[in-house]
């Protein structure tokens, strides 16, 4: 009886409903109008990530693995006689995260395991496809 307290105490302790349910990773698809486009994706400290022609899928990484440590990526994309588009592509919390650790006690998943892990976090937007505009047209 005493070891499935403690299972169960050890379980509510050290889980997180976002580290259970999510991943570290997230497939993003990127894309432009027109299609064709040269793509570079850099993350927070400026190194490329990613790089390609649209359409094409990416895995990118949600969390740097610091305490609350969410990943902001900028997507960039050029294309010749079309003006360069640059697109933020930000991690935010998502509702595993903020919802999802309520039945599990809470604070010990919110404030202790989830914040290390990328699984709390959503990367928005999960397709970007922005319209390039070609050079000398008017808005």
């Amino acid at each position: 009886m005493k070891q499935r307290i403690l299972a169960l105490a050890a379980a509510l302790l050290l889980s997180g409903c976002a580290t259970i349910v999510g991943t570290e990773t997230q497939m993003v698809r990127i894309d432009s109008l027109p299609q064709g486009a040269r793509f570079t994706v850099q993350d927070e400290r400026g190194y490329a990530v990613a790089q390609g022609f649209t359409p094409q899928t990416v895995e990118l990484a949600k969390s740097t693995g610091r305490y609350f440590g969410k990943k902001h990526y900028l997507l960039m994309l050029e294309s010749p006689g079309y003006v360069p588009v640059t697109v933020p592509i930000e991690a935010r919390a998502n509702l595993w995260y903020l919802l999802g650790n309520i039945p599990l006690g809470g604070f010990p998943g919110w404030l202790l395991v989830d914040p290390f892990y990328g699984g709390m976090y959503d990367l928005k937007p999960d397709h970007p496809r922005p319209f390039m505009n070609p050079v000398g047209a008017r808005g």
